[in-house]
């Protein structure tokens, strides 16, 4: 049987998923191996060291750089509080006194006595990692973090921004071909997971920002709204870091663009289940997909939702999406993938293969310009 390799997404009811979640830092990891845990539970913790403040003690004091560390009132290593005199200098006779406060809360790390500077540390960042998905803690890594495994439904889109997040999925358009507007989205969408069919504007995007929503899941999005959005150009290939107030997703390319049926399907059928998202792509090496997990309901047993499984390549009968034009953004069905070189209308000869869009044609592609639609 014809093979080929082909990148793609996924698109399937059942699939099992390990996620690690790992601290910047050593830390405290706070879960046991075998533990049962939500999205929101915390996994682990740590500190970031805090800012650094420095203070020209020997200028404010009037002395030199080396007396400094004799003008403190606390020694280094101590806590101060912020515009708490921490260094104090006497002039004529003891008349006239001169005060070092803290700009900040703190401790006093260090005193040059070449510039006569105090640095101050500010108080420790407090970095939580919570566990995104609900699952069980398969592999604890000591002071680093873990692994956390679900099962359930798994949906890739082709690009996303902002960062992870978790609510109940709520599909507010009657199908994939109907763009999300402004009234679909109300004080009942607080804290959901929208999606919608083919677009969605700015002004929507904003509406669901005043509303709570927590995420967006959209066939198609323009570039310009996106540039609206985010008050620049995306120059970068990662995202994932910005700070939004929503995470949107989108499922199919830019412009206004169906959402694929079965993505719709499967997306419906996950209606009023607890949805966790992540908007994080990058298509550089490491290859990073925006994502839905949709974890089984406690009463769902394996039986009731047959696992689907791929041999990792593209063969007769898969799914594809094209991804360059003529035929950008249409789905099909390989019906074959011959073996020889085809010529193309620029004479270069490529490997292609065969789809057949649905409506009884069958069209002859270059095998770079799709991406399988994995299940």
């Amino acid at each position: 049987m014809a093979h080929s390799y082909t990148p793609g997404l996924k698109v399937t009811s059942l699939a099992t998923l390990r996620r690690e979640r790992k601290l910047p830092l050593p830390g405290d990891v706070l879960v046991t191996e075998g533990q049962r845990v939500t999205a929101e539970t915390i996994v682990a913790r740590t500190q970031l060291p805090g800012n650094v403040q420095t203070v020209n003690a020997a200028n404010l004091l009037g002395v030199l750089p080396e007396d400094v560390e004799e003008c403190l009132t606390k020694p280094v290593g101590s806590k101060v509080e912020n515009g708490e005199t921490f260094a104090e200098s006497r002039s004529f006779f003891g008349l006239f006194r001169s005060k070092v406060h803290a700009p900040v809360k703190g401790t006093i790390e260090s005193v040059s006595k070449i510039t006569g500077q105090v640095l101050l540390r500010e108080e420790p960042i407090p970095v939580e990692v919570d566990a995104y998905v609900d699952g069980v803690i398969v592999e604890v890594q000591p002071k680093s973090g873990v692994t956390v495994e679900t099962r359930g439904a798994f949906i890739q889109g082709i690009f996303g921004v902002g960062g992870e997040t978790c609510g109940e999925l709520h599909v507010a358009v009657a199908g994939p071909g109907e763009p999300l507007e402004d009234r679909a989205i109300d004080t009942s969408s607080r804290g959901k997971i929208l999606v919608g069919g083919t677009y969605v504007t700015t002004s929507v995007l904003r509406k669901a920002i005043a509303q709570g929503v927590k995420a967006v899941v959209v066939g198609g999005f323009d570039d310009y709204d996106l540039r609206q959005l985010l008050g620049y150009d995306l120059g970068v290939a990662i995202t994932g870091s910005e700070e939004l107030g929503i995470t949107l997703i989108v499922t199919e390319g830019f412009g206004s663009i169906p959402m694929a049926a079965r993505t719709f399907d499967l997306l419906r059928s996950c209606e009023g289940r607890r949805v966790s998202v992540s908007g994080a792509t990058q298509i550089r090496a490491g290859v990073q997909r925006p994502e839905i997990v949709a974890p089984l309901l406690e009463a769902t047993t394996e039986r009731d939702v047959k696992e689907d499984s791929t041999e990792g390549g593209l063969k007769a009968g898969d799914m594809v999406r094209v991804i360059r034009q003529p035929y950008f953004g249409k789905i099909g069905r390989v019906t074959a993938l011959p073996p020889e070189l085809m010529p193309l209308e620029t004479e270069a000869k490529v490997r292609v293969l065969e789809v057949d869009f649905g409506n009884g044609s069958r069209t002859f592609l270059p095998r770079a310009n799709v991406e399988m639609i994995e299940s």
